[in-house]
């Protein structure tokens, strides 16, 4: 099979669905923080606004310019964020890091819908795209939590 082919399959109907419906595209107008990664090998940024309550994710926004597989994995984290802790934003980044590296378990629920980015384990140039939405989502909880503590 070419690698053309292969890439082709990557691309799955699922991947591009998820990549058309990213919820909470809107950033927040007074965020307790805001977080910009970026992948240096293609370019892809995520940004991502927060807001806390009760040490729980209760606002959400983020700003997505990514491949496909970087949109499908923002738009797994838009569905789930809101109402989470920064440990399970932490765990669904590591288990999908592991997933992608090192063919371990899908993220746990509510994140295992990020499993359909599993064929992308082949493909180490995609894997920072999508990690971006869980990296900064996380980055930004953690500096949220240290300005609520200030």
């Amino acid at each position: 099979m070419s690698s053309e082919t292969d890439l082709i399959k990557l691309y799955s109907g699922r991947i591009l669905a998820l990549a058309a419906e990213i919820p909470h595209t809107e950033r927040l107008a007074a965020p307790d923080a805001s977080v910009k990664k970026r992948s240096p090998l293609c370019g892809s940024t995520v940004t991502v606004d927060v807001t806390l309550e009760g040490g729980r994710i209760s606002a959400f926004g983020q700003d997505v310019k990514a491949c496909a597989l970087g949109q499908a994995a923002a738009a797994v984290v838009g569905q789930n964020a809101i109402g989470r802790r920064r440990t399970e934003i932490e765990a669904a980044r590591d288990a999908l890091k592991a997933m992608l590296k090192s063919d371990g378990p899908a993220p746990p629920a509510p994140f295992d819908a990020l499993e359909v980015l599993r064929p992308a384990r082949d493909y180490k140039n995609r894997h920072a795209s999508i990690l971006l939405a869980l990296e900064a989502t996380a980055e930004a909880v953690a500096e949220a939590e240290a300005a609520h503590c200030a």
